[in-house]
């Protein structure tokens, strides 16, 4: 891992250099993801104010929102740092459609991966709440929310939900703990207000009549608030009259529905939502709505609905058009990535 460098701090600072809390709070990050990113990709100021405090200059600052634009758009972390330290390559756009798998570029060393999720689980089965509290919220300050979700939280739930369905009724209570505290974890994210986007429509998200599953939503829900976009979020079995009514009063930009299993996927609902106009004639709006989670099928969807895949992915592609307000589209070309729970 590469040290970061330690200049000698100059004589005149310039007068608009940060704190690290000011500068998390500028980007929607927390500040111990400033200080991992520091550590992990020598990211961090070219200055210290008395050779300890960090103080960030407007070319840092600068460097830090690239590397935030490019690992929203799904590339790796320590390829978006080194994108953000080269100004050549910094100019040209850094492709990634997909989420990182565990033990590929830029993703968390398998070692590190395993021994996160085995502590996790453990203490899940354990029913050692503080335990479980406390690994989540290291998980998220240290890895930041889309890869502590993708490579620990999720593989966790898998397993834990698979211990549950080989062991007959037993774990039911391990998978219930696990769950809330994911969630719990989840909403302590707070959102981030962002005043340049004061007239950006919401994001609508909700689970499908039927559908108790709804974490993998609760996860993009704060993904998005951490970004700055206005999102409401229904949370599980949200009936279809009061989806189609929610729909009509916000006028979202797009509305997610998930569906964790074919029993619950409708399509005929998709369509409806997706049908449903407002505003004044000549001016009407609609929302183009995602279908994600493993119910839905892979199929053409009907007109104005796409396909959701992978949280980081589905992020990009939820996130990508906010500064011009313009409709979400395009969701069908994202490639699939860890995603439900």
């Amino acid at each position: 891992m590469p040290s970061v460098p330690q200049p000698e701090p100059p004589q005149d600072l310039p007068a608009a250099a940060l704190s690290t809390g000011a500068v998390a709070r500028r980007l929607g990050v927390s500040p111990t993801t400033l200080r991992s990113w520091e550590r992990r990709y020598a990211i961090g100021p070219a200055h210290r104010e008395d050779g300890r405090h960090r103080r960030w200059t407007p070319q840092d600052v600068a460097r830090l929102e690239l590397m935030c634009r490019l690992t929203a758009g799904g590339v790796p972390p320590a390829e978006a740092a080194r994108a953000a330290r080269d100004e050549a390559t910094a100019a040209r756009p850094v492709a990634r459609t997909a989420g990182p798998d565990p033990g590929g570029p830029g993703s968390l060393p398998p070692g590190e991966v395993r021994q996160q999720r085995r502590g996790l689980a453990r203490a899940a089965v354990r029913l050692d709440a503080p335990a479980v509290e406390d690994l989540l919220d290291a998980a998220l300050a240290e890895h930041g929310l889309v890869t502590a979700w993708e490579e620990v939280i999720a593989p966790t739930l898998h397993a834990v939900g698979r211990k549950w369905a080989t062991a007959g009724e037993r774990y039911v209570e391990v998978e219930h703990l696990l769950s809330w505290y994911v969630s719990s974890a989840l909403r302590r994210i707070r959102p981030v207000r962002m005043p340049s986007y004061p007239d950006v429509p919401p994001v609508l998200l909700a689970c499908v009549p039927g559908e108790q599953h709804s974490l993998p939503i609760e996860a993009l829900a704060a993904a998005l608030g951490e970004r700055g976009l206005p999102v409401r979020m229904f949370g599980a079995d949200l009936p279809p009259g009061a989806l189609r009514d929610a729909v009509r009063r916000t006028g979202p930009r797009a509305v997610v529905l998930w569906s964790q299993s074919r029993t619950t996927a409708d399509a005929a609902l998709a369509r409806s939502a997706a049908g449903i106009e407002w505003g004044p004639r000549g001016a009407r709006g609609h929302p183009t709505v995602l279908l994600a989670g493993p119910g839905w099928g892979a199929g053409t969807q009907a007109p104005r609905t796409e396909r959701l895949f992978g949280l980081r992915s589905g992020l990009e592609v939820i996130a990508a058009p906010v500064a011009d307000a313009a409709p979400v589209t395009g969701a069908g070309r994202a490639g699939p990535a860890a995603y439900g729970s």
